[in-house]
C-alpha cells in the first residue's frame, strides 16, 4: 500500500469504538501515533462534549472536531473551542416535531452546542448518558424552545428514541412533509436522528478544509459505518467502510476493513502509515 494521505477522518459509534463503546488500546496507540504528524478529525452525530474525551484519549485534543453530523464545527488550536460553523434546525420545525410526537411513547432529546436537554431521566436518557458519558439537563422541552426562540437559536440535532413502529411513523411523516428541510436517518431501528438538510459530514469537512487548511478532499482517508457516512465515504479520496457497516455504505466504499469489534480502523491505518 503506497497511498499517501494528509488527513484521517473517522466516525465514532459503530466505527471507531469497541463493544464497550470505548477506544481499544490498539486504536489509541495507532491513531495517537498518526495524530502526532497527521491531522486526525473525529466526525460524528454526537455532541462535542461526547467527543472531547475521546480526542483527549487519542492525544488529538488540539484538532478540530465535527459534531452533529456536520451541524457544528469547532477548532481547538488555542486549547479552547472556537466555533467555525453552526447550522441549526429552525425552532418552528422543532416545535412541530414535538407536537407530532405528543401522545406517543417517543423520547425526544434536544441538542445545541454543549447543551443536551431531556424531558425526564427515562430509559432512553439513561442509555445515552451511559453510552456518551455526558449528563443531560432535565427540563421542559417547550420551555427550552421558548428560551431558544428569544435567543434566536435552534437545536443542532433532535434525537427521537422509542418503539420501532412509532419511530417509523415519525420518519415517514418527516420525509413526506419536511424532506426538503430536514435530514432524518435511523442510526438504529429505535433511534431517529434529525438535523438540517443544509448539512452533512462531507459538507462540514469540505468547509473545514477550504477555510482552515490546504489539504484537498482527495488527500483524505475516511471511515464510517452508517447511512450518514455515505456522502463522506463517497466524497473523500479513499472511503473505507468497517465490515459491520450498512449494506448501502459497503456498496460505495473504496475498501472494506475489519469490523469495529476487530479494531478495523486501526488495522487499516497501521497498514497505510506503516505502523507495526
Amino acid at each position: 500500500m503506497n497511498k499517501q494521505f494528509k488527513l484521517v477522518c473517522s466516525d465514532i459509534d459503530g466505527t471507531l469504538l469497541n463493544k464497550d463503546r470505548q477506544l481499544s488500546a490498539k486504536t489509541i496507540a495507532v491513531l495517537g501515533q498518526i495524530g502526532a504528524t497527521t491531522p486526525v478529525i473525529l466526525i460524528s452525530s454526537r455532541m462535542p462534549k461526547a467527543m472531547k474525551h475521546l480526542q483527549v484519549e487519542l492525544g488529538i485534543e488540539r484538532q478540530a472536531l465535527i459534531a452533529y453530523n456536520g451541524g457544528l464545527v469547532l477548532s481547538y488550536e488555542e486549547g479552547v473551542p472556537k466555533q467555525l460553523l453552526s447550522i441549526e434546525i429552525s425552532i418552528e420545525l422543532t416545535e412541530l416535531i414535538l407536537r407530532f410526537i405528543q401522545g406517543a411513547t417517543i423520547h425526544a432529546s434536544l441538542y445545541h452546542g454543549e447543551e443536551w436537554y431531556v424531558p425526564a431521566m427515562d430509559y432512553w436518557a439513561k442509555r445515552e448518558q451511559h453510552n456518551t458519558k455526558v449528563d443531560p439537563v432535565v427540563a421542559s422541552l417547550s420551555e427550552v424552545c421558548q428560551t431558544w426562540k428569544t435567543q434566536q437559536l435552534g437545536p443542532h440535532k433532535i434525537m427521537c428514541m422509542g418503539e420501532a413502529g412509532e419511530i417509523q411513523l415519525l420518519e415517514n411523516w418527516l420525509t413526506m412533509y419536511f424532506g426538503d428541510q430536514l435530514n432524518s436517518y435511523r442510526s438504529k431501528p429505535t433511534y431517529l436522528e434529525i438535523s438540517s438538510k443544509k448539512i452533512s459530514k462531507l459538507s462540514a469537512l469540505s468547509f473545514l478544509l477550504e477555510t482552515q487548511s490546504e489539504i484537498e478532499l482527495s488527500e483524505v482517508i475516511a471511515f464510517g459505518d452508517n447511512f450518514n457516512d455515505i456522502a463522506l465515504i463517497e466524497g473523500v479520496g479513499h472511503g473505507v467502510a468497517v465490515a459491520n457497516a450498512k449494506e448501502a455504505l459497503l456498496a460505495v466504499a473504496n475498501e472494506v476493513t475489519l469490523s469495529n469489534l476487530e479494531d478495523g480502523v486501526a488495522v487499516n491505518l497501521a497498514q497505510y502509515f506503516k505502523i507495526s
